[in-house]
Protein backbone atom coordinates (compact mmCIF):
# COMPACT_ATOMS: atom_id res chain seq x y z
CA UNK A 1 0.00 0.00 0.00
CA UNK A 2 1.36 3.71 -0.67
CA UNK A 3 1.10 6.47 1.93
CA UNK A 4 1.05 9.86 0.22
CA UNK A 5 1.02 13.57 1.63
CA UNK A 6 1.27 16.66 0.13
CA UNK A 7 3.55 19.93 1.59
CA UNK A 8 3.61 23.49 0.27
CA UNK A 9 7.24 25.26 -0.36
CA UNK A 10 7.38 28.94 -1.77
CA UNK A 11 9.91 29.39 -3.96
CA UNK A 12 11.79 32.99 -3.71
CA UNK A 13 13.37 34.35 -6.50
CA UNK A 14 16.74 36.01 -6.48
CA UNK A 15 15.85 39.21 -8.20
CA UNK A 16 12.14 40.43 -9.06
CA UNK A 17 11.55 38.73 -12.61
CA UNK A 18 9.29 40.60 -15.69
CA UNK A 19 6.73 39.65 -17.75
CA UNK A 20 3.94 41.54 -19.60
CA UNK A 21 1.61 40.02 -16.85
CA UNK A 22 3.63 41.67 -14.10
CA UNK A 23 6.67 41.52 -11.80
CA UNK A 24 7.06 37.85 -10.02
CA UNK A 25 9.05 37.76 -6.46
CA UNK A 26 7.79 34.22 -4.88
CA UNK A 27 6.20 31.20 -7.04
CA UNK A 28 4.00 28.52 -5.27
CA UNK A 29 4.47 25.29 -5.32
CA UNK A 30 3.82 21.39 -3.73
CA UNK A 31 5.15 18.64 -3.46
CA UNK A 32 3.31 15.12 -3.34
CA UNK A 33 5.38 12.77 -1.31
CA UNK A 34 4.93 8.96 -1.46
CA UNK A 35 6.08 6.32 0.42
CA UNK A 36 5.59 2.14 -0.12
CA UNK A 37 7.95 -0.19 1.92
CA UNK A 38 10.30 2.26 3.08
CA UNK A 39 10.93 3.84 -0.50
CA UNK A 40 9.97 7.19 -1.12
CA UNK A 41 8.71 8.76 -4.56
CA UNK A 42 8.71 12.27 -5.26
CA UNK A 43 7.04 14.40 -7.42
CA UNK A 44 6.57 18.68 -7.40
CA UNK A 45 2.62 19.80 -8.56
CA UNK A 46 4.05 23.51 -10.28
CA UNK A 47 0.57 25.46 -10.11
CA UNK A 48 1.24 28.60 -11.80
CA UNK A 49 -1.01 31.69 -10.41
CA UNK A 50 -2.71 33.64 -12.56
CA UNK A 51 -1.70 31.36 -15.33
CA UNK A 52 -2.73 27.43 -14.86
CA UNK A 53 -5.74 26.17 -15.33
CA UNK A 54 -6.00 24.55 -12.36
CA UNK A 55 -4.94 28.26 -10.08
CA UNK A 56 -8.75 27.22 -7.96
CA UNK A 57 -9.90 27.79 -4.39
CA UNK A 58 -10.37 23.80 -4.11
CA UNK A 59 -6.65 22.98 -5.34
CA UNK A 60 -5.56 21.60 -2.06
CA UNK A 61 -8.61 20.07 -1.43
CA UNK A 62 -7.65 18.06 -4.95
CA UNK A 63 -4.59 17.33 -3.05
CA UNK A 64 -6.15 15.68 -0.17
CA UNK A 65 -8.36 13.65 -2.13
CA UNK A 66 -5.36 12.56 -4.31
CA UNK A 67 -3.83 11.43 -1.01
CA UNK A 68 -6.64 9.45 0.01
CA UNK A 69 -7.57 7.80 -2.93
CA UNK A 70 -3.64 7.17 -4.31
CA UNK A 71 -4.20 3.49 -4.38
CA UNK A 72 -6.80 3.82 -6.66
CA UNK A 73 -5.30 2.57 -10.55
CA UNK A 74 -3.45 5.19 -12.25
CA UNK A 75 -5.13 5.98 -15.01
CA UNK A 76 -8.51 6.22 -12.43
CA UNK A 77 -6.62 9.38 -11.01
CA UNK A 78 -5.22 10.85 -13.64
CA UNK A 79 -8.77 10.55 -15.43
CA UNK A 80 -10.00 12.21 -12.26
CA UNK A 81 -7.59 14.75 -12.27
CA UNK A 82 -7.85 16.23 -15.93
CA UNK A 83 -8.82 19.65 -14.57
CA UNK A 84 -5.54 19.73 -12.66
CA UNK A 85 -2.55 19.44 -14.88
CA UNK A 86 -0.13 20.60 -12.39
CA UNK A 87 -1.03 17.50 -10.15
CA UNK A 88 -1.49 15.24 -12.82
CA UNK A 89 2.09 16.31 -13.71
CA UNK A 90 2.90 16.10 -9.99
CA UNK A 91 1.52 12.32 -9.38
CA UNK A 92 3.83 10.82 -12.98
CA UNK A 93 6.63 12.48 -11.46
CA UNK A 94 6.17 10.65 -7.82
CA UNK A 95 4.95 7.58 -9.12
CA UNK A 96 8.06 7.43 -11.59
CA UNK A 97 10.07 8.14 -8.61
CA UNK A 98 8.51 5.80 -5.92
CA UNK A 99 9.10 2.88 -8.88
CA UNK A 100 12.74 3.77 -10.43
CA UNK A 101 15.48 1.50 -10.06
CA UNK A 102 17.92 3.43 -8.57
CA UNK A 103 17.16 6.82 -6.73
CA UNK A 104 13.97 8.48 -6.24
CA UNK A 105 15.23 11.35 -8.80
CA UNK A 106 16.04 8.93 -11.67
CA UNK A 107 12.61 8.82 -13.62
CA UNK A 108 14.02 8.92 -17.24
CA UNK A 109 17.47 6.31 -17.27
CA UNK A 110 19.59 7.54 -20.37
CA UNK A 111 22.73 9.08 -21.47
CA UNK A 112 21.45 12.35 -20.12
CA UNK A 113 22.07 11.11 -16.75
CA UNK A 114 24.69 8.55 -16.85
CA UNK A 115 27.09 9.94 -19.40
CA UNK A 116 26.46 13.83 -18.77
CA UNK A 117 24.98 14.02 -22.63
CA UNK A 118 23.99 18.03 -22.32
CA UNK A 119 20.33 19.81 -23.69
CA UNK A 120 21.03 22.45 -25.71
CA UNK A 121 18.62 25.48 -23.75
CA UNK A 122 17.75 28.87 -24.34
CA UNK A 123 18.89 31.74 -22.41
CA UNK A 124 15.87 33.46 -20.91
CA UNK A 125 15.60 37.35 -20.85
CA UNK A 126 12.88 38.76 -18.53
CA UNK A 127 11.92 42.38 -18.93
CA UNK A 128 12.91 45.14 -16.92
CA UNK A 129 14.25 48.62 -18.32
CA UNK A 130 16.72 48.91 -21.26
CA UNK A 131 19.98 48.85 -18.92
CA UNK A 132 19.43 45.81 -17.19
CA UNK A 133 17.70 43.97 -20.55
CA UNK A 134 20.85 44.67 -22.28
CA UNK A 135 22.97 43.62 -19.23
CA UNK A 136 21.16 40.16 -19.36
CA UNK A 137 22.10 39.69 -22.88
CA UNK A 138 25.75 40.67 -22.68
CA UNK A 139 25.57 37.51 -19.85
CA UNK A 140 23.86 34.79 -21.77
CA UNK A 141 26.05 35.37 -24.91
CA UNK A 142 29.45 35.28 -22.45
CA UNK A 143 27.63 31.90 -20.81
CA UNK A 144 27.75 30.18 -24.09
CA UNK A 145 24.27 30.54 -25.76
CA UNK A 146 23.34 30.44 -29.19
CA UNK A 147 19.44 30.86 -28.60
CA UNK A 148 18.45 33.96 -26.85
CA UNK A 149 14.70 34.17 -26.16
CA UNK A 150 13.59 37.96 -24.87
CA UNK A 151 10.34 38.62 -23.83
CA UNK A 152 8.92 41.24 -24.89
CA UNK A 153 5.71 43.72 -24.35
CA UNK A 154 5.92 45.86 -20.94
CA UNK A 155 8.62 48.14 -22.17
CA UNK A 156 8.02 50.60 -24.96
CA UNK A 157 8.09 48.40 -28.34
CA UNK A 158 10.18 50.76 -30.04
CA UNK A 159 12.94 49.96 -26.81
CA UNK A 160 12.22 46.36 -27.91
CA UNK A 161 12.87 46.64 -31.71
CA UNK A 162 16.19 48.69 -30.54
CA UNK A 163 17.45 45.74 -28.09
CA UNK A 164 16.89 43.32 -30.73
CA UNK A 165 18.56 45.81 -32.98
CA UNK A 166 21.54 45.74 -31.01
CA UNK A 167 22.27 42.01 -30.81
CA UNK A 168 21.46 41.87 -34.50
CA UNK A 169 24.32 44.19 -34.68
CA UNK A 170 26.40 42.04 -33.10
CA UNK A 171 25.86 38.76 -33.95
CA UNK A 172 24.35 37.20 -37.04
CA UNK A 173 21.38 34.85 -37.56
CA UNK A 174 23.53 31.96 -37.54
CA UNK A 175 25.62 33.24 -34.53
CA UNK A 176 22.63 33.93 -32.55
CA UNK A 177 19.41 32.50 -32.75
CA UNK A 178 16.78 34.95 -31.64
CA UNK A 179 13.47 34.07 -30.24
CA UNK A 180 10.43 36.24 -28.89
CA UNK A 181 7.50 35.80 -26.31
CA UNK A 182 4.91 38.67 -26.25
CA UNK A 183 2.65 36.93 -23.73
CA UNK A 184 -0.32 37.91 -25.60
CA UNK A 185 0.79 41.52 -24.97
CA UNK A 186 -0.43 42.45 -28.49
CA UNK A 187 -4.19 43.42 -29.71
CA UNK A 188 -5.43 41.68 -33.06
CA UNK A 189 -5.49 45.06 -34.30
CA UNK A 190 -1.54 45.65 -33.96
CA UNK A 191 -0.40 42.32 -34.17
CA UNK A 192 0.57 41.90 -37.78
CA UNK A 193 2.18 45.15 -37.89
CA UNK A 194 4.04 44.42 -34.99
CA UNK A 195 4.96 40.97 -36.65
CA UNK A 196 6.28 42.75 -39.64
CA UNK A 197 8.58 45.28 -37.47
CA UNK A 198 10.26 42.34 -35.68
CA UNK A 199 10.94 40.05 -38.55
CA UNK A 200 13.43 42.49 -39.69
CA UNK A 201 15.35 40.67 -36.72
CA UNK A 202 15.57 37.31 -38.31
CA UNK A 203 14.26 36.21 -35.60
CA UNK A 204 13.45 31.94 -35.18
CA UNK A 205 10.06 32.77 -33.60
CA UNK A 206 7.02 34.63 -31.55
CA UNK A 207 5.24 33.24 -29.05
CA UNK A 208 1.79 33.92 -28.42
CA UNK A 209 1.58 37.37 -29.80
CA UNK A 210 -1.91 38.07 -28.81
CA UNK A 211 -3.99 36.65 -25.91
CA UNK A 212 -5.21 33.23 -26.51
CA UNK A 213 -8.99 32.30 -26.58
CA UNK A 214 -9.07 34.47 -30.10
CA UNK A 215 -8.82 30.72 -32.79
CA UNK A 216 -9.92 33.01 -35.93
CA UNK A 217 -7.82 36.29 -35.22
CA UNK A 218 -4.65 33.84 -34.38
CA UNK A 219 -5.35 31.83 -37.32
CA UNK A 220 -5.91 34.35 -39.19
CA UNK A 221 -2.14 35.82 -38.10
CA UNK A 222 -0.40 32.28 -38.86
CA UNK A 223 -2.01 32.35 -42.11
CA UNK A 224 -0.27 35.79 -42.33
CA UNK A 225 2.77 36.54 -40.44
CA UNK A 226 6.27 36.93 -41.74
CA UNK A 227 7.99 35.63 -38.55
CA UNK A 228 6.89 31.73 -37.69
CA UNK A 229 4.21 31.83 -34.85
CA UNK A 230 4.60 29.27 -31.56
CA UNK A 231 1.40 29.35 -29.50
CA UNK A 232 1.98 28.68 -25.40
CA UNK A 233 -0.85 30.46 -23.08
CA UNK A 234 -3.61 28.97 -25.78
CA UNK A 235 -2.82 25.11 -25.25
CA UNK A 236 -3.91 25.55 -21.39
CA UNK A 237 -7.58 24.47 -20.76
CA UNK A 238 -7.46 22.13 -23.57
CA UNK A 239 -7.77 18.90 -22.12
CA UNK A 240 -9.52 16.28 -24.78
CA UNK A 241 -7.86 14.91 -27.93
CA UNK A 242 -10.60 16.41 -30.07
CA UNK A 243 -10.65 19.58 -28.88
CA UNK A 244 -6.58 19.35 -28.90
CA UNK A 245 -6.66 18.83 -32.48
CA UNK A 246 -9.68 21.43 -33.49
CA UNK A 247 -7.59 23.93 -32.03
CA UNK A 248 -4.11 23.37 -34.35
CA UNK A 249 -6.46 22.20 -37.36
CA UNK A 250 -7.98 25.53 -37.02
CA UNK A 251 -5.19 27.45 -35.90
CA UNK A 252 -2.38 25.98 -38.16
CA UNK A 253 0.73 26.98 -36.19
CA UNK A 254 4.32 26.96 -37.14
CA UNK A 255 4.87 25.48 -33.43
CA UNK A 256 3.74 24.74 -30.24
CA UNK A 257 5.36 25.40 -27.05
CA UNK A 258 4.62 22.29 -23.93
CA UNK A 259 4.10 23.30 -20.97
CA UNK A 260 4.18 19.88 -18.82
CA UNK A 261 3.14 21.35 -15.83
CA UNK A 262 0.27 23.41 -17.54
CA UNK A 263 -0.94 20.94 -20.31
CA UNK A 264 -1.54 17.55 -18.48
CA UNK A 265 1.96 16.33 -17.39
CA UNK A 266 3.99 13.66 -19.75
CA UNK A 267 0.88 12.18 -21.18
CA UNK A 268 -0.67 15.39 -22.30
CA UNK A 269 2.33 16.72 -23.67
CA UNK A 270 2.76 13.61 -25.72
CA UNK A 271 -0.94 14.05 -26.89
CA UNK A 272 -0.01 17.46 -27.98
CA UNK A 273 3.06 16.20 -29.82
CA UNK A 274 1.47 13.60 -31.53
CA UNK A 275 -1.14 15.88 -32.88
CA UNK A 276 1.23 18.46 -33.83
CA UNK A 277 3.44 16.03 -35.89
CA UNK A 278 0.16 14.83 -37.88
CA UNK A 279 -0.53 18.49 -38.65
CA UNK A 280 3.48 19.65 -39.94
CA UNK A 281 3.60 21.95 -36.32
CA UNK A 282 6.52 22.01 -34.80
CA UNK A 283 7.32 21.76 -31.33
CA UNK A 284 9.97 22.20 -27.57
CA UNK A 285 9.72 22.06 -24.20
CA UNK A 286 9.71 24.85 -21.78
CA UNK A 287 9.56 24.27 -17.40
CA UNK A 288 6.96 26.60 -15.89
CA UNK A 289 9.41 27.97 -13.03
CA UNK A 290 9.38 24.31 -11.41
CA UNK A 291 12.08 23.36 -8.69
CA UNK A 292 14.75 21.59 -9.71
CA UNK A 293 12.43 18.91 -8.62
CA UNK A 294 9.79 19.04 -11.35
CA UNK A 295 12.55 20.75 -13.83
CA UNK A 296 14.33 17.29 -12.95
CA UNK A 297 11.14 15.51 -14.53
CA UNK A 298 11.06 17.81 -17.32
CA UNK A 299 14.57 17.84 -18.94
CA UNK A 300 15.20 13.64 -17.91
CA UNK A 301 11.62 12.97 -20.09
CA UNK A 302 12.80 16.22 -22.85
CA UNK A 303 15.99 14.21 -23.84
CA UNK A 304 14.20 10.72 -24.76
CA UNK A 305 12.20 13.08 -26.88
CA UNK A 306 15.84 13.19 -28.81
CA UNK A 307 14.95 16.95 -29.94
CA UNK A 308 17.73 18.78 -31.64
CA UNK A 309 15.98 22.16 -30.99
CA UNK A 310 17.09 24.56 -27.99
CA UNK A 311 14.29 23.87 -25.32
CA UNK A 312 13.09 26.38 -22.73
CA UNK A 313 14.87 24.34 -19.66
CA UNK A 314 17.11 27.77 -17.90
CA UNK A 315 15.16 28.36 -14.86
CA UNK A 316 16.66 26.38 -11.98
CA UNK A 317 19.17 28.85 -10.91
CA UNK A 318 16.37 31.87 -10.90
CA UNK A 319 15.59 30.83 -6.58
CA UNK A 320 17.15 31.46 -3.42
CA UNK A 321 15.61 28.85 -1.94
CA UNK A 322 15.86 25.56 -4.76
CA UNK A 323 17.29 22.25 -4.09
CA UNK A 324 20.72 21.10 -4.59
CA UNK A 325 20.74 19.07 -7.45
CA UNK A 326 23.06 17.80 -10.60
CA UNK A 327 21.53 19.82 -13.21
CA UNK A 328 23.63 22.42 -14.03
CA UNK A 329 23.55 25.32 -17.15
CA UNK A 330 27.32 25.34 -19.45
CA UNK A 331 27.46 26.80 -22.38
CA UNK A 332 24.43 27.28 -23.42
CA UNK A 333 23.12 23.61 -22.32
CA UNK A 334 21.38 21.82 -19.33
CA UNK A 335 23.49 18.88 -17.61
CA UNK A 336 23.22 16.25 -15.23
CA UNK A 337 26.44 16.52 -13.46
CA UNK A 338 26.86 12.93 -11.72
CA UNK A 339 29.20 14.63 -9.34
CA UNK A 340 26.85 16.43 -7.64
CA UNK A 341 23.99 15.36 -5.54
CA UNK A 342 20.90 16.11 -4.35
CA UNK A 343 19.36 17.52 -0.96
CA UNK A 344 15.47 17.85 -0.81
CA UNK A 345 14.54 19.39 2.19
CA UNK A 346 11.56 21.08 2.69
CA UNK A 347 12.42 23.08 5.95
Amino acid sequence: MIQANFHKYILEFKRPSGTSRGVLKTKETYFLILTREGKRGIGECGVFKGLSTDDRPDYEDKLQWLCENINLDEAILLSELIEFPSIQFGLEQALLSLNSKTTSFELFPSDFIYNENPIPINGLIWMGDKTFMKTQIKEKIAAGFSCIKMKIGAIDFEEELRLLAYIRSEFSPEEIELRVDANGAFTPKDALEKLKQLSAFHLHSIEQPIKQGQWQEMAELCEHTPLPIALDEELIGVFSVTEKEKLLQTIQPQYIILKPSLVGGIIGSNEWISIAEKNNIGWWITSALESNIGLNAIAQWTYTLQSNMPQGLGTGGLFTNNFESPLQVENGALKYNTSLSWDFNLK
